[in-house]
């Protein structure tokens, strides 16, 4: 099976990725964790569907050092007891800031409190740009129905 569009031989797709991979590069740059843009990414990327996003993040969180233990719960992690609370405020407001569509307020005044016990303002910010930014990533990538399983860690970089 292949995608609807060859997102990586479209001369505007192409460029379009330079310009949001760059933004990814600042992210990474950041003080946010690492772990924590992984544990982000992935649990985004199930909430919306995208095989390609989920495949690329469990292998390149794993390849980081990740357990397969923690990565395997991160779908169910409100009943899971690897993740610390910093994590746990993140991936609430990856997941709410993903559903915004589902809940008629958005990102609820207690997930934000929650994060901003945990993250100074800058980390806060990266989180935010994170969660936008793998949403960009995973609509693109469904809309094309972009084929998963083949990706290696740092096939990108």
């Amino acid at each position: 099976m292949g995608p609807r569009l060859n997102l990586f031989t479209s001369p505007v797709a192409t460029k379009f990725a330079k310009h949001i991979v760059a933004a990814n590069k600042v992210l990474e740059e950041s003080t946010l964790p690492a772990a924590t843009q992984e544990l982000v990414k992935l649990r985004a990327s199930q909430i919306n569907g995208c095989g390609f996003c989920t495949d690329m993040h469990t292998k390149d969180a794993a390849h980081a050092g990740e357990t397969s233990v923690r990565l395997n719960l991160v779908a169910a992690w409100r009943e899971a007891t690897v993740f610390t609370d910093a994590e746990r405020a993140a991936l609430e407001l990856a997941e709410q800031g993903t559903r915004i569509a589902d809940a008629a307020g958005g990102v609820t005044d207690e997930a934000w409190a929650n994060a901003a016990k945990h993250y100074d303002v800058e980390q806060l910010a990266a989180l935010v740009c994170a969660i936008a930014l793998i949403n960009a990533f995973n609509r693109g990538n469904v809309i094309v129905q972009q084929p998963a399983g083949d990706y290696r860690p740092g096939q990108f970089a």
